[in-house]
C-alpha cells in the first residue's frame, strides 16, 4: 500500500510537473505571440483607418483642385496687381494714372519720379514718387481716384504743406492761399513673371 501510495505521489508529482511546464511554455511562447498578435491587429486596424482618411483626400483632390483654380482666376479678374509685362512698364502707367487724376481733378503736377523696384518673393513693388499742386478739394478727389482705382495704388509718405500767400499789389497785405504743396509716393504691385 505504501508502494500504491508512493506511485500516486510520483503521479500527481509528475501531473503536476508537467501542468507548471505547459504553463511556463504557455507564458514564454504563446502568451508574447498573443500579444505580438494583438500589437499587429492593432496596428492594421490604424494603417485601415489612416489609408481611409488618405483614400476621401484624394477623393477630393479633383474638387479642391478646381476650386483653386476657380478662385485663382476670379484673383486675376480682379485686377488687384498691375497686369503690365515689365516694371517699367507698370510704372509708366501708373505714372499716367496719377497724372490724368491730378489734371482732370484741377491741380497741376509738379513732377513724378519712378522709385527704385522692390522685388520681394513673387511680388514686385513698383514705387513712384508725386510732387503736385492744388486745393484741398483737389487733394480730395485726387487721393479718392488712386484709392478707388485698379489695380490697386498705395499712397505711402505723404506730405502736405500750405502754400505761402500772396501779396496783394493794392493793398499790400498777404492773402492766405488755399493751395497746398503735396509730396507722396504711389505704390502699386504686380506679379514677378514665372521662371
Amino acid at each position: 500500500m505504501q508502494i500504491v501510495n508512493i506511485q500516486n505521489k510520483q503521479r500527481w508529482l509528475a501531473v503536476g510537473l508537467l501542468i507548471v511546464i505547459v504553463f511556463m511554455i504557455c507564458l514564454i511562447v504563446i502568451v508574447p505571440l498573443l500579444n505580438k498578435g494583438l500589437k499587429l491587429n492593432k496596428s492594421k486596424n490604424d494603417l485601415m483607418f489612416r489609408l481611409q482618411q488618405y483614400e476621401r483626400i484624394l477623393a477630393t483632390k479633383n474638387t479642391v483642385t478646381a476650386s483653386m483654380a476657380k478662385i485663382k482666376q476670379q484673383h486675376d479678374q480682379q485686377g488687384y496687381f498691375n497686369s503690365q509685362e515689365t516694371d517699367a512698364l507698370a510704372s509708366a502707367e501708373m505714372q499716367a494714372f496719377i497724372k490724368k487724376a491730378i489734371i482732370d481733378a484741377g491741380g497741376e503736377l509738379t513732377s513724378t519720379q519712378a522709385l527704385p523696384v522692390n522685388n520681394k518673393n513673387k511680388f514686385s513693388r513698383i514705387a513712384i514718387s508725386v510732387r503736385m499742386f492744388g486745393s484741398s478739394e483737389v487733394l480730395r478727389s485726387v487721393l479718392y481716384k488712386i484709392e478707388t482705382s485698379t489695380p490697386f495704388i498705395i499712397i505711402d509718405q505723404i506730405d502736405i504743406r500750405p502754400m505761402n500767400g500772396t501779396m496783394n499789389n493794392i493793398t499790400h497785405q498777404i492773402e492766405p492761399s488755399n493751395k497746398l504743396n503735396v509730396n507722396f509716393q504711389a505704390v502699386s504691385f504686380m506679379r514677378k513673371p514665372a521662371e
